[in-house]
């Protein structure tokens, strides 16, 4: 619980020296690391940890919380150090095995790794953004639980507090994320800047030269001021001018605030303090005995804590959770009598349950009707609107295109931004700007939140713009929903720059990521209904711009993608169903040429079966007996998909053949280019053919 009047005692300044220490062993026992900015800023850890923010060490996901996100993950000790001291589970027996396998301590926090971790970090400025994300959803938050509560007073209202440095300023996602979370005006998110000044290759002035007060400023921050380059981090008046600084950052409604933090690296180490040699490696036990020496502990004590120190410690922490949770509980017992319907809606979010009118509320599209899958895409998601109120999201300026925008949602603006009615900062629809990068982050912090399910678009070309969050999204098992619309030369006059041909292999190949190209609008009904049913990995949805025939029937389709490929037109022999000589397997648009190839094929006397596979990362978690019944050791195979060949040898094998665009695009119709480049049924049917000739002759 934070207070305001800060009361700085021998055991706080004894804490900060033993968590300086310790952070100069641990990493010279590993033999690497980065010790600097975790020495220099361990007064800055402390004083959060210890007397602003508001936590509970013995439930880690206690929903009252504030969130600390440490974007300079590389610091990793900084915050091992804190949750050793308040008590989250670390020992000082973790920070002898940092960076060891099967430790609690990896080199870089990871998420659901380390108990009080709430983010996993180390691409630097991927932290930050994060903590954007996680700001708005604290936002969000209140207004679906708690809307008649004014801001500041709800017991879903939170700080998230995140500490950055100069790797994280020069990152473009943090300008990005910066920008977006000024214009939205996130009074709750609280960046601790630690200006150090110094950077892997020396001085930042070398690449880094650009004043970020201003810059801050000018993105609609509130930029505050701390200096404390002049003694001593541990010293109590620097501790009080953070101080001050934060509680000014927590009056500050209306925007967020940056404390630009001037600092000294690995300070006060003897030799190395100020320099880019104390940054990425282990001090040496002559620098160590020195910044020992100068801490006032025994040179020759590794991973000492002085006695009782961590009792007393610990012992203060559990004291301030306790009054923090006494208050909160009995504000939140209050809320929820208020509440029922709000508090009946948290219990199914806490849950993790989809509500009840789910299924009946997804739509169904009759055989014959010609839509595109981004528009399938749209009309499920506004037919979900009523019955999910978790369910939230947006486009990177592409709304229109990527028909992300539920019918008639508000915008989440702050008030004086709304551009409709009903727009304010409690509403639904997010607007990104052209800033995929910081999208993704966003929209993983949302996720990290764990309460509401967001989705962000934006066109698939651009997926490599934000390639870093999908990575950390999956890296984490988070259930982000990504939107990529116009997914191959269907984009058509665009031409090749935003013509996706490398993309769909690109994104299979990240570990934990399902990739999910539905093939008509019931199979896009089908597939957002799969995503969300799925809390522990993210999706990407790949969604056409043309329009698609409708060959899956609703039920069919709700019954098939589930399982990321499945039969959907039978081979057929002169007297009826038939053992398939070939199959022909297809993702996305080319489901409905390959069902045309099949007719031709049948034509000619050639049982033909269609597999759709709009999702080859579920098919793949299918038993072999389902993935041998799909695609039959005897058949010959032939995928058919607009982009390059890569991935698909596997299912084919030796005897089958890959219709795929194994180069780039060009400016003309879609329909011309499909047919230039050979996704027609005829062309499809023919290398089909010339396959079951090659099989026949063993080659």
């Amino acid at each position: 619980m934070p207070t305001e009047t800060l009361n700085i005692t021998d055991l706080d300044l004894q804490a900060i020296a033993t968590a300086k220490a310790l952070t100069a062993d641990a990493v010279e026992r590993a033999g690497s690391g980065h010790p600097g900015a975790a020495i220099s800023l361990a007064g800055v850890a402390h004083l959060l940890y210890q007397h602003e923010m508001r936590l509970d060490p013995t439930d880690p996901h206690w929903l009252g919380r504030d969130r600390f996100v440490l974007s300079i993950g590389h610091a990793s000790l900084l915050q091992y150090c804190q949750l050793l001291m308040a008590g989250f589970g670390l020992e000082v027996e973790d920070l002898k095995h940092l960076r060891r396998w099967g430790s609690l301590t990896p080199g870089h926090p990871e998420r659901g790794h380390t108990a009080g971790v709430e983010t996993t970090t180390g691409p630097l400025g991927a932290g930050f953004s994060t903590a954007v994300g996680m700001a708005m959803a604290a936002r969000r938050q209140h207004g679906l639980l708690d809307a008649a509560t004014a801001p500041g007073e709800s017991v879903f209202d939170h700080f998230v507090y995140t500490v950055l440095g100069d790797g994280c300023m020069q990152e473009g996602v943090t300008a990005e994320a910066a920008s977006l979370a000024g214009t939205q005006q996130l009074g709750n998110l609280i960046a601790i800047y630690d200006d150090n000044d110094i950077s892997i290759e020396g001085s930042t002035d070398i690449a880094y030269t650009a004043d970020p007060s201003a810059e801050f400023a000018a993105y609609g921050w509130q930029v505050l001021e701390v200096d404390w380059t002049h003694g001593g981090q541990e010293y109590s008046e620097d501790l009080h001018a953070l101080h001050a600084a934060l509680v000014a950052a927590r009056a500050e409604t209306r925007r967020p605030t940056l404390v630009r933090l001037r600092t000294v690296i690995a300070w006060p180490s003897p030799t190395k303090a100020g320099s880019a040699s104390a940054h990425g490696a282990k001090l040496g036990a002559e620098e160590i005995a020195g910044l020992k020496r100068a801490l006032g502990l025994d040179p020759q004590q590794e991973f000492f804590v002085p006695a009782g120190l961590l009792e007393a410690v610990r012992e203060r922490s559990a004291a301030r959770a306790a009054a923090a949770r006494q208050d909160w509980d009995a504000r939140f017992a209050v809320w929820q009598q208020a509440n029922p319907q709000e508090a009946a809606l948290l219990e199914r979010l806490q849950a993790g349950r989809l509500p009840s009118g789910f299924d009946a509320a997804l739509p169904g599209f009759a055989l014959g009707e010609s839509v595109a899958t981004r528009v399938a895409s749209g009309r499920t998601l506004t037919a979900l609107a009523p019955v999910m109120p978790e369910l939230w999201g947006g486009s990177a300026d592409l709304g229109g295109s990527n028909n992300t925008t539920m019918a008639g949602e508000p915008s989440f603006l702050p008030a004086e931004l709304a551009q409709a009615e009903g727009d304010g900062p409690y509403g639904r629809t997010l607007h990104f700007g052209v800033r995929e990068h910081a999208m993704g982050s966003v929209l993983n912090g949302i996720s990290l939140d764990g309460l509401t399910r967001p989705y962000g678009g934006t066109f698939m070309v651009f997926s490599d713009y934000m390639r870093p969050a999908v990575r950390l999204a999956a890296l984490m098992g988070l259930p982000t929903v990504f939107v990529w619309s116009h997914d191959s030369i269907g984009v058509g006059e665009d031409g090749p720059t935003h013509q996706p041909v490398e993309h769909l292999a690109a994104l299979r190949a990240i570990p934990g990521l399902d990739v999910v190209r539905p093939g008509d609008a019931n199979e896009t009904v089908a597939a957002w209904a799969q995503v969300l049913r799925h809390r522990d990995r993210p999706a990407g949805l790949v969604l056409t711009r043309q329009n698609l025939p409708v060959v899956v029937e609703a039920q069919a389709a709700l019954a098939g993608v589930p399982k990321g490929a499945y039969v959907v037109a039978e081979a057929e022999g002169a007297d009826g169903a038939a053992a398939p000589r070939l199959v022909l397997v297809a993702t996305g648009s080319e489901l409905a040429v390959a069902l045309e190839a099949r007719r031709l094929l049948q034509a000619q006397g050639v049982p033909t079966r269609v597999v759709s596979a709009p999702c080859l990362e579920w098919f793949a978690q299918q038993d072999e007996t389902y993935r041998a019944s799909v695609l039959p050791r005897e058949a010959v195979k032939v995928s058919v998909e607009a982009g390059i060949a890569q991935g698909w040898r596997e299912y084919v094998g030796d005897d089958g053949a890959i219709v795929s665009l194994d180069h780039f695009g060009a400016s003309a119709s879609g329909s011309e280019l499909f047919e230039r480049y050979g996704f027609t049924a005829q062309n499809v049917a023919a290398v089909a053919q010339a396959a079951l000739e090659r099989a026949a002759q063993g080659r």
